[in-house]
């Protein structure tokens, strides 16, 4: 028997497989121009009207729909996924050509309108592609694959917000819509290069109602015995990432800076996520998924807890550690549940999983605005940091070893 040549060593295995390679252009294109108008949007809302507060209605608006995950996700499992990918992608570049036409306050409810419209699209969007990345890409690389679009998502942070200021600036909100417009195109024009057999789902003759299967996610998840702590912990973190975000302007006040150096810190903390995102393959196969979070999130807390020491140089260590642990938690979380989901749960399962995460960062966000304003930036980063650390300690209740084994068993090959 002739022997086959060893499989390329990850992620670079992931440069040879062709649907990977898809996917990741389409997340990057797309991701230019979803990041370009959500700075452009603020702008727009604030030059038409001069409120600040319509301003951030815009990312409210964006980020409401994530509430609805569980029941948004469940169309991810009720039709093909290929096919739903591109009619999402062209159904957002055709509503955001009618943004040509916002030049008024008066115009300003077809903005929210398709704001909100475009967020509750992009959580369909994202469980039909997580779903199916699950099935196009080898398990074993999931991690990998995960990781790198998580860079890539980062990266996109770092550029396109300028480039969407810049256009804004030369030309208006309409022309960094039509941007948006044509990353979507681009976008769909990809997804139709996808090599996948994708059999149309299976329909029972007494299909449970919609109630039903909008709640099969969430109980997945809380009957599963290592997707749920990772589920948790990954809600406590983003909630306690709200909180130390609401305090980014006092540090910076504190630091003796204007508000304009938040920037700073932000781009250090995206360049820390970049560098994660390509390190997180190797060592989730290294540590174990429960290590590889509890190390993040112990990373993130501490530096959340120094931020109240008032120093330019820690300032900057700080963002950069919390920009390389916070993604950890994230990325262990959606390869966990994508590896230990069955195909027909993982779309609304992947929703319900981002929105039992990300939604409590809006909490954090509102609790944490009000604290820093009550007790004050010194004693309050030192006690966040201290709970913060705390939520990474059940995780390390288990043994690593047994967390290796786990991470390479049979549901790498079988997700079901």
């Amino acid at each position: 028997m002739t022997p086959q040549p060893p499989l390329p060593p990850p992620p670079r295995a992931l440069l040879h497989d062709h649907n990977a390679r898809v996917y990741l252009t389409a997340v990057i294109v797309s991701g230019f121009g979803t990041s370009a108008l959500w700075l452009a949007s603020g702008v727009w809302v604030r030059d038409l009207t001069g409120s600040n507060g319509l301003a951030a209605l815009c990312m409210l608006a964006m980020w409401a729909p994530t509430l609805a995950g569980p029941a948004l996700g469940t169309l991810a499992d009720r039709t093909r996924r290929k096919p739903l990918l591109i009619g999402a992608n062209l159904l957002l570049a055709t509503l955001l050509l009618t943004l040509t036409t916002v030049d008024a306050p008066g115009d300003l409810w077809l903005l929210f309108t398709v704001l909100f419209v475009y967020g509750a699209t992009g959580v369909v969007h994202d469980a039909a592609e997580s779903a199916l990345v699950a099935t196009a890409v080898d398990h074993t690389l999931l991690g990998d694959f995960n990781g790198l679009r998580m860079s890539a998502t980062e990266g996109m942070k770092l550029l396109a917000p300028l480039a969407g200021a810049g256009l804004y600036a030369a030309y208006g909100g309409p022309a960094v819509a039509l941007l948006d417009a044509a990353t979507f195109l681009a976008a769909l024009a990809l997804y139709t290069r996808l090599r996948i057999d994708e059999p149309h789902p299976k329909h029972h003759p007494e299909p449970p109602t919609w109630r039903t299967q909008t709640t099969e996610g969430a109980r997945h998840l809380w009957r599963h015995s290592r997707l749920r702590p990772l589920v948790l912990a990954g809600g406590a973190t983003m909630l306690f990432a709200g909180l130390n975000g609401a305090m980014i302007y006092a540090v910076v006040d504190s630091l003796g800076h204007s508000p304009a150096y938040t920037g700073v810190l932000y781009a250090v903390q995206g360049a820390g996520s970049l560098t994660v995102g390509l390190l997180s393959g190797p060592a989730l196969r290294r540590l174990g998924e429960r290590r590889f979070a509890a190390y993040g999130i112990a990373l993130t807390a501490v530096a959340a807890g120094l931020r109240a020491i008032p120093a330019d140089w820690l300032a900057l260590v700080c963002s950069a550690a919390s920009g390389l642990g916070l993604p950890c938690v994230l990325i262990t979380v959606l390869t966990a549940v994508q590896r230990e989901t069955p195909d027909a749960l993982l779309g609304r399962t992947v929703a319900t999983a981002n929105t039992l995460v990300f939604a409590p960062n809006v909490l954090g966000l509102a609790v944490g605005a009000t604290l820093v304003e009550l007790v004050g930036l010194r004693p309050l980063l030192p006690i966040l940091g201290a709970v913060w650390l705390a939520t990474a300690l059940p995780l390390l209740h288990r043994p690593a070893s047994a967390d290796r084994t786990a991470s390479r068993s049979a549901s790498d090959a079988n997700p079901a």
